[in-house]
């Protein structure tokens, strides 16, 4: 019998698409000449002219740098201002043919526009590197094919209360189809320009480091997506999908503000006891997998099975979707821990089950 594991996924809640194998940043800038990337694996080279190598970065006075275009992509750029740009000019920008979005320099070092059909000022910001211990703005622009345009600062998704904390736009009419990132004036550090032609995707659906890719995103939060589209019913009936989420922080706070049952999964541990091919370009990765089931009530017995059931469903579903694909991806083995009544006031029931796969990964896209 033969299974895959499907990396790309979209859930009931929020249209999560992880980006699989064969979606990744197919340029990739680190401070080098943007027509000649260092890194030739698998690594698109841009059309422009102007500037020159200082510090780490690409300094650029008056330069536009393109690539071409997609349906939907996304942009992650690094930078930084010696002098600020005029009010205006464009410094990202991304264009499908039909729509386009742009960041555009406000002419000072602390804010920035988002302009599509509406325009938004971001502003708090040190583009000029003058606070203690500042590092470079990071900035990832997305758009996606339905044209919405999303801006993330510094890879930040959600606030510390939990509400978003990124920037949306529709984007604007008029588009040329280019994807660039520039400056005709001013001077800016571009530290890295990271470019995918696979996708709008955010921070956690595609990673900047293909090894925190392969492990967190295609792993973690992919089983986190492939349980909250599963149709058994404990699990579809019982478990609410925000109740279903990855392991991020499992302190007794959090876990009390939750609605039981709940489902954790946590990644706890990769590794690869050697390449599996000369010249290091594939190498066989293990992955630990471990998944908590929550369950609480006055009756432990009601609780502990309820727990099971729904942890039953859960292996059920990733041993149907995931692994035993020898090729590429395998489930090697699991075990499980039930939990027990151990005092009379205890109402809360724990079942953990622990997942062991291997997967073959293509070392070149880095």
């Amino acid at each position: 019998m033969t299974r895959r594991l499907w990396l790309t996924i979209h859930s009931r809640g929020n249209n999560m698409a992880v980006a699989n194998k064969n979606q990744y940043w197919n340029s990739r800038l680190t401070g080098e000449d943007p027509t000649s990337p260092t890194s030739t694996n698998e690594n698109d080279a841009w059309s422009g002219s102007g500037g020159s190598a200082s510090n780490g970065a690409w300094v650029t006075t008056n330069s536009t740098y393109t690539i071409g275009t997609a349906t939907d992509s996304s942009m992650v750029a690094m930078f930084s201002f010696n002098t600020a740009p005029d009010n205006g000019a464009v410094l990202m920008k991304l264009d499908n043919g039909t729509k386009k979005v742009e960041v555009k320099s406000k002419g000072n070092l602390t804010q920035l526009d988002l302009v599509g059909d509406t325009t938004v000022t971001i502003s708090d910001l040190d583009l000029g590197m003058a606070e203690a211990n500042a590092v470079p703005l990071l900035l990832r622009l997305t758009l996606d094919a339905s044209h919405n345009a999303k801006l993330y600062v510094h890879e930040i998704i959600n606030d510390t209360d939990g509400n978003s904390a990124f920037y949306s736009v529709a984007a604007a009419s008029g588009g040329g189809g280019t994807n660039a990132f520039s400056n005709t004036s001013g001077s800016v550090n571009w530290f890295a320009v990271y470019f995918s032609k696979y996708g709008a995707f955010n921070p956690e659906e595609l990673m900047l480091s293909g090894f925190a890719q392969d492990t967190l995103p295609r792993m973690g939060l992919s089983i986190v997506e492939t349980i909250k589209n599963c149709e058994r019913p404990y699990i579809k009936k019982y478990v609410s999908d925000s109740s279903i989420v990855y392991g991020y922080d499992l302190s007794s706070q959090m876990l009390n503000r939750m609605q039981t049952p709940t489902i954790h999964i946590v990644f706890t541990r990769v590794s690869a006891p050697e390449f599996a091919a000369l010249g290091g370009s594939k190498v066989n990765q293990f992955y630990d997998i471990a998944i908590y089931v929550t369950t609480k009530g006055t009756n432990y017995e009601d609780s502990y099975r309820t727990g099971l059931n729904i942890m039953g469903e859960v292996f059920d579903e990733l041993y149907t979707n995931t692994g035993l694909n020898a090729t590429t991806d395998s489930l090697e083995s699991y075990d499980m821990n039930l939990d027990s009544k151990m005092d009379d006031d205890e109402t809360i029931c724990v079942h953990q089950l622990n997942l062991s796969y291997r997967r073959r990964i293509n070392m070149l896209q880095r």
